[in-house]
């Protein structure tokens, strides 16, 4: 075997043997999962997320997703919480307890300090009979027969069953939230993902020109609308009315069927019923009527008046797409 099919062969191996792992944790779901849930959705309180070592990493993922889907959440390092850290936790607040064996020193002198302030303890770990195991309140099973480390000591299946686990938590509170699209771009205003869930037609097409002209105007009036305006087009509008739409396009099959042109007025070469958008509309809707029509520009309405034109470049701009 080569080097490129072994390497292959060993990618495949661990993405099969984790991915068998992650299918048996639903078979380790138990009342506890659905009652730790509950817990948290009750909670006035955070929900604190500690761990050591790989569970330290996973634990700071789960405190973002939960962060970012309306759980407040906070990370605690295990190690720095015997050290002054604990002071984190308050009253009403759920601890979340992350280890894969459930009897490293740090947890075995953390558990007792939580117990004895009452705060409730949720543990994940991949032994429900380990310390960790016996002293929480609810176990969530995060056993894997084998880690993916072809000597079965780097964690891997078993921080990857951590994430999984962690997620479901999530998604779950999100569900009982009823947490919606709109919460999601409250929480995430940056980026492209952010502007997919709340930009608006509107904010695009305010930027730009607004090139109109009538059913009278004639064709050099036409193409210095379209050439001052920059957007490769102009509306064709009667009392504020979109009736036809005139592209660059329109105007280069024109020159190509007329040999004289200058009697020639918007009505003669104009587009009738164009596509269009309420200004109100959210700009991926804008984006989806383009794609599927194969255009480039839309003009854009405010109750049924023309509003101006949103240019893919827009949505290019914004990382839209």
């Amino acid at each position: 075997m080569n080097i490129k099919n072994s390497i292959l062969s060993t990618a495949k191996k661990t993405i099969d043997l984790e991915s068998s792992a992650i299918s048996n944790l639903a078979n380790l779901l138990t009342d506890d999962f659905s009652n730790a849930v509950e817990l948290i959705y009750n909670s006035k309180g955070r929900v604190i997320i500690t761990g050591i070592g790989k569970s330290a990493i996973i634990a700071n993922k789960i405190v973002a997703t939960l962060n970012s889907t309306g759980t407040p959440a906070v990370f605690m390092h295990a190690a720095d919480a015997i050290h002054g850290d604990l002071g984190l936790i308050l009253q009403d607040d759920v601890v979340i307890c992350i280890s894969k064996s459930g009897n490293t020193p740090e947890i075995k002198v953390l558990v007792p300090l939580i117990k004895n302030a009452n705060n409730k303890m949720v543990a994940i770990t991949g032994n429900i009979k380990s310390f960790l195991g016996q002293q929480a309140d609810y176990i969530l099973n995060a056993y894997v027969e084998h880690e993916a480390c072809p000597h079965n000591l780097a964690p891997t299946t078993s921080t990857t069953a951590q994430l999984v686990i962690g997620d479901a938590l999530a998604i779950c509170l999100l569900e009982l939230r009823g947490f919606s699209s709109k919460d999601f771009a409250k929480y995430h205003p940056g980026g492209a993902l952010g502007k997919r869930l709340y930009l608006r037609v509107s904010d695009l097409s305010s930027v730009n020109e607004k090139p109109k002209v009538n059913l009278t105007t004639n064709v050099k009036q036409i193409i210095v609308e379209i050439s001052e305006k920059m957007l490769g087009v102009t509306a064709v509008v009667e009392d504020d009315k979109i009736i036809g739409i005139i592209t660059d396009g329109d105007l280069r099959r024109m020159l190509t069927k007329n040999d004289a042109f200058i009697h020639l007025t918007a009505k003669d070469i104009m587009s009738s019923n164009p596509k269009r958008i309420d200004e109100n509309a959210m700009a991926v809707d804008a984006l989806e009527l383009m794609e599927n029509n194969g255009i480039s520009q839309l003009l854009v309405e405010h109750d049924g008046k023309y509003a101006g034109v949103v240019h893919i470049h827009n949505l290019i701009k914004e990382g839209i797409i």
